[in-house]
C-alpha cells in the first residue's frame, strides 16, 4: 500500500484541496445568502432593469430619472403579471370550489360501496383476515395523516418563505434602483481597489461561466414553456377544468428536481381510477406519456447543450450531492459549480492544479484530445484544446 500511497498522495491531495475550497466557497454562499439574501436579489433586478436605463441614459436622460423609469416598468410589468395570473388562478379556483361538493359525493359514494363490498365478503373470509385487514388500514392511515400533516407543513413553510421573498425581493429593487445610478463609480473602485489575481478570476467567469449560466437559464425557461404548451393543450383536448391552472402549476413543479409533472398527475389518475372516470383517467395517462416522452427527447439537446453537459446522470447525481450538503441553497449552485468545473477542465486549469503519477495514464483524463471527445460527459470545443500556451491562463494559475 505503501506505494500506492507514495503514488497517488499528491494527486490525493490537490483534488482534497480544491474539493475543500469549493465546499467553503458554496458554504459561504449559501450563508451569505441566508443573511443578506435582497442583496444578491438586488443584482438580479439591476441585471433586468440596466439595459433600459442605460439606453435612457445615452439618449439624454439624467442617469438617476432613467434607472426611476425603469424601475417604475419592472415594477408595472411584475404587478400585471402577478395580477393576471391572479385572477385566472382565483377564478378557477372559484370554478373548483362550486364543484367540490359533487367532488366530494362522488368520493363518498365510491368508499360506500366499497364498504359494503367487503362487507359482503368479509362472511366468506377465513378467522383473522378480517383482523389483519383492519390493522393493516390502521397502519395505511397513520401512514397517510403522517403524509398530510408533512405536507402541510411544506406548505405553511413554504408560503412563509415566499412571504420573506417577497419582502427581499421589494428590498432587492430599492437596491437595484440606488446601484444602477452609483454603477460607475463602484466599478472606478473596483478597477483600482481589485487584486491582479481576483481579476483574472473574474474576467474568466464573466467570460466563460457567467455566459453559459445565462444559456442554461433561457434553456429551463424554453423546456418550462414546452412543458406547458403540452399539458396545457392536453387538458383542453380532454375537456378538463381550471387547464390553465393545472399546466402552469405543472411547469413550475417540472423545475423542482426529482419532483416534475408525475407528482400531480399520478395521484390525480389513481383519485379518478377510483370513482370509476377511466376515460379521463387514460387521458391524462397519455398527456403525462407524451410530455415525459417530449421532455426526454429533447431536455439533453435544450439544457445539456446550453452548458456543454450532455450527461443526464451527472447532472441530476451533482445536483442531488448539492442538495444534501448544502440544501435548497446547492440546487441553485450546482449548475453554476457544475459549469465552472467545465469551463476549468476545457481551458486547462484542473491540468495545471492537479498533479497526476507520471506514465500512469494512456490519456491524461484533464486533457480534451479531440474536440469531438468527451470527459464525464462535457463536450469538448475546438477553440479551447491547448489551453496550456496561454499566458494569462498561467499567471492565473499560479
Amino acid at each position: 500500500m505503501l506505494p500506492l500511497y507514495k503514488k497517488y498522495g499528491r494527486t490525493v491531495f490537490d483534488i482534497a484541496l480544491l474539493v475543500l475550497t469549493v465546499y467553503f466557497i458554496m458554504y459561504g454562499f449559501s450563508r451569505l445568502y441566508q443573511l443578506a439574501a435582497p442583496v444578491f436579489l438586488s443584482f438580479i433586478v439591476y441585471w433586468m432593469i440596466e439595459p433600459l436605463a442605460r439606453f435612457l441614459h445615452r439618449k439624454g436622460l439624467p442617469k438617476t430619472l432613467g434607472a426611476a423609469i425603469s424601475v417604475l416598468l419592472f415594477l408595472a410589468v411584475i404587478v400585471a403579471a402577478f395580477f393576471g395570473l391572479g385572477l385566472i388562478i382565483v377564478s378557477q379556483i372559484s370554478n373548483l370550489q362550486d364543484n367540490f361538493p359533487y367532488y366530494i359525493e362522488m368520493v363518498q359514494r365510491e368508499f360506500t360501496n366499497l364498504v359494503y363490498f367487503i362487507q359482503d365478503k368479509s362472511d366468506a373470509l377465513p378467522d383473522g383476515i378480517t383482523e389483519k385487514v383492519n390493522d393493516y388500514f390502521a397502519t395505511l392511515t397513520g401512514f397517510l395523516s403522517k403524509w398530510v400533516t408533512s405536507g402541510a407543513q411544506i406548505v405553511i413553510g413554504f408560503l412563509s418563505s415566499f412571504s420573506s421573498f417577497i419582502t427581499n425581493f421589494g428590498i432587492a429593487i430599492i437596491l437595484a434602483f440606488f446601484l444602477s445610478i452609483e454603477i460607475e463609480s463602484w466599478r472606478k473602485f473596483a478597477r483600482a481597489k481589485t487584486p491582479k489575481t481576483l481579476k483574472l478570476a473574474l474576467e474568466f467567469m464573466r467570460n466563460h461561466v457567467f455566459k453559459t449560466i445565462r444559456s442554461y437559464l433561457k434553456a429551463q425557461m424554453i423546456m418550462m414553456l414546452i412543458t406547458f404548451v403540452l399539458i396545457y393543450a392536453g387538458l383542453l383536448i380532454l375537456g378538463t377544468a381550471n387547464a390553465f391552472t393545472i399546466a402552469a402549476i405543472c411547469a413550475v413543479f417540472d423545475l423542482v428536481p426529482l419532483l416534475g409533472v408525475p407528482v400531480i398527475f399520478i395521484p390525480w389518475i389513481v383519485y379518478l381510477f377510483i370513482v370509476g372516470n377511466s376515460s379521463l383517467a387514460i387521458g391524462l395517462i397519455v398527456v403525462l406519456a407524451v410530455t415525459m416522452l417530449t421532455r426526454q427527447l429533447l431536455e439533453p439537446k435544450i439544457s445539456g447543450n446550453s452548458i456543454g453537459v450532455s450527461s443526464a446522470y451527472l447532472m441530476l447525481s451533482f445536483m442531488l450531492i448539492s442538495l444534501s450538503v448544502f440544501g435548497l441553497a446547492g440546487v441553485v449552485l450546482s449548475p453554476v459549480l457544475l459549469i465552472l468545473l467545465k469551463e476549468l477542465l476545457q481551458q486547462g486549469y484542473l491540468q495545471q492544479w492537479i498533479h497526476l503519477p507520471k506514465d500512469e495514464f494512456e490519456s491524461s483524463p484533464l486533457v480534451m484530445d479531440t474536440p469531438g471527445s468527451t470527459a464525464s460527459g462535457m463536450n469538448a470545443e475546438p477553440s479551447v484544446q491547448k489551453p496550456a500556451s496561454s499566458g494569462n491562463h498561467e499567471d492565473s494559475a499560479k
